[in-house]
């Protein structure tokens, strides 16, 4: 058994909120590159290097790479020969949370009730998913998802005989009604089966997916790639000005489901897609 302690986690969840918010992951900076290069569209291609610019000012000021630094969107998979000391930890990741957006000097978006909104101040709780697996490490990936994008997500509970065509319909609806409002060149995370709640988690886990990692299931791969195709030809392009830059990527997980349901989510990201991974 390993024994981890919980300020550990902490100190690690501080690091990754600030990293996430500041700098670009590899994979998103050469989806962005990519398209800078292959965009045909005059103002889409100037917007691509205003998004550049921006990041370059960001990364040398270390300022946010967006105004909204997102609500902290943490998967815990803790190996089953942990032992974890020092305290709770939940309490240790919210804590991990609340310094890197104090002392990262990010904008805190948080509030306390949905309804009444007052706002918690320190950017707490997080949204924290936990899975076990076999072994002794833990791998953590913190994803602050902003809200003008996560906003244009959903969920399709489609009937099993809609099928392939209707997964693909529901996907493509969902990028025609986000349009602008998702801040795109955007990464599309697709979940598809399980249960109501499950699809979504499954959409939301897609979007830390390296972008150039397909599918290991063929007929999933090759509908990722139809996908991106087909989101890239709607013409919404760059900032919602047009172009053929809509999307970077189309990341799709799967899991069994019901032989009465067909569950889809589709879980939309903006350009920056923030995401960060660790294991210890």
């Amino acid at each position: 058994m390993r024994i981890i302690q919980t300020s550990v986690i902490t100190d690690h969840i501080k690091e990754m909120c600030i990293e996430a918010n500041h700098f670009l992951a590899p994979d998103m900076e050469e989806c962005l590159n990519r398209a800078e290069q292959t965009e045909k569209a005059p103002l889409g291609k100037k917007i691509l290097g205003q998004l550049k610019e921006n990041l370059q000012i960001a990364g040398e000021d270390m300022i946010p790479i967006c105004q909204d630094t997102g609500m902290a969107v943490i998967f815990m998979e803790i190996g089953q020969e942990v032992h974890f000391e020092g305290g709770f930890l939940e309490d240790a990741v919210n804590e991990g949370v609340r310094r890197g957006y104090i002392e990262g000097y990010l904008r805190k978006s948080v509030v306390r009730d949905p309804l009444i909104r007052e706002n918690t101040n320190d950017n707490t709780p997080a949204v924290i998913h936990y899975e076990l697996t076999a072994g002794e490490q833990v791998r953590i990936t913190v994803a602050p998802k902003g809200f003008g994008s996560e906003n244009m997500s959903c969920v399709f509970m489609l009937k099993p005989a809609d099928g392939i065509d209707g997964v693909k319909n529901a996907v493509l609806t969902a990028v025609r009604e986000a349009g602008p409002n998702a801040c795109p060149p955007m990464v599309v995370g697709v979940g598809i089966g399980g249960t109501f709640e499950k699809c979504a988690l499954l959409a939301k886990k897609a979007l830390t997916r390296p972008a150039s990692e397909r599918s290991p299931i063929p007929y999933i791969r090759e509908m990722e790639d139809e996908l991106l195709v087909s989101i890239n030809k709607t013409g919404i392009g760059p900032g919602g000005l047009g172009g053929s830059s809509t999307a970077f990527a189309v990341n799709i997980n799967t899991y069994p489901t019901h032989i009465a349901g067909l569950p889809v989510a589709v879980n939309i990201c903006c350009h920056v897609n923030r995401h960060v991974v660790r294991e210890i």
